[in-house]
């Protein structure tokens, strides 16, 4: 039985440590979502299936496709959600479509079509926000409080677009990566500059994560967990406050 909202509903056997009994799970989906540009395919993303139109944006914007709203001409979401067909402007195609139409990417996997460092951005970024410590714990709490699905499901990584002090959206995916993407979609089809805003996030924070919000413009990150060595040498390249171990009231200032 499948249900909306990226969810469906399996009978399962449940053992307690003496019995076994039959119960409803509600586990989040995952399907394979085809990208089109200009009536060819480039990728097949494995998600969860929800604002895959944001996602299949937010995914050609991380890889320099889409730079602006101007570029597209058309966004085609197919009914059962497994394919998005994206009509740009003259000059805004995928380098070698050819070579990367079978390309597939995991819900954990490498997002990129190339090298993470050869897409690096050359600029540090511009845009700075401040935010009061308190402002940083009230804000993750009222974000976690969004993420309906993995309070469900138990299985999705989150994340939320903040814009002067409030949540704009919260996106949640099998994929951490996919994640960002959707916001970098939303942001982007809404015409939106991301200079002052902030991303939170709940999971670990890696170099190919720091990169795509780098690419964004977004000059904070805040997550509900830790990051790694090279995602805190990329934020203080660039220019990005990484606050982390955001949780019982305390955090983590990186960078």
């Amino acid at each position: 039985m499948t249900e909306d909202g990226g969810i469906d509903l399996f009978r399962i056997s449940v053992y307690d440590g003496k019995t076994f009994s039959e119960h409803d799970e509600r586990l989040v989906c995952e399907i394979p979502l085809e990208v089109h540009v200009n009536d060819r395919k480039v990728i097949t993303i494995a998600c969860a299936g929800l604002h895959v139109e944001e996602l299949a944006v937010g995914f050609l914007r991380s890889e320099g496709v889409l730079r602006t709203r101007d570029d597209i001409v058309a966004v085609e979401v197919h009914p059962g959600r497994t394919s998005v067909k994206i009509r740009t402007v003259e000059g805004r195609e995928m380098l070698n479509p050819e070579r990367e139409a079978d390309r597939s990417l995991a819900s954990s996997g490498a997002r990129g079509l190339g090298s993470p460092m050869q897409r690096c951005p050359e600029e540090p970024l511009s845009g700075k926000v401040s935010l009061a410590p308190e402002a940083v714990l009230d804000l993750m709490e009222r974000f976690l409080g969004k993420a309906c699905l993995h309070e469900e499901t138990g299985g999705t990584h989150a994340a939320a677009l903040v814009w002067n002090g409030e949540i704009l959206a919260v996106r949640e995916d099998i994929g951490r990566h996919n994640t960002i993407d959707m916001l970098g979609g939303y942001a982007l089809l809404h015409d939106m500059d991301c200079r002052d805003a902030v991303i939170f996030r709940t999971g670990r924070v890696s170099s190919e994560i720091v990169l795509k919000i780098w690419r964004l413009g977004v000059p904070l990150v805040c997550s509900l967990s830790v990051p790694t060595t090279e995602a805190v040498e990329i934020t203080r390249r660039a220019g990005m406050t990484l606050i982390g171990s955001i949780r019982r009231g305390r955090m983590k200032i990186y960078s």
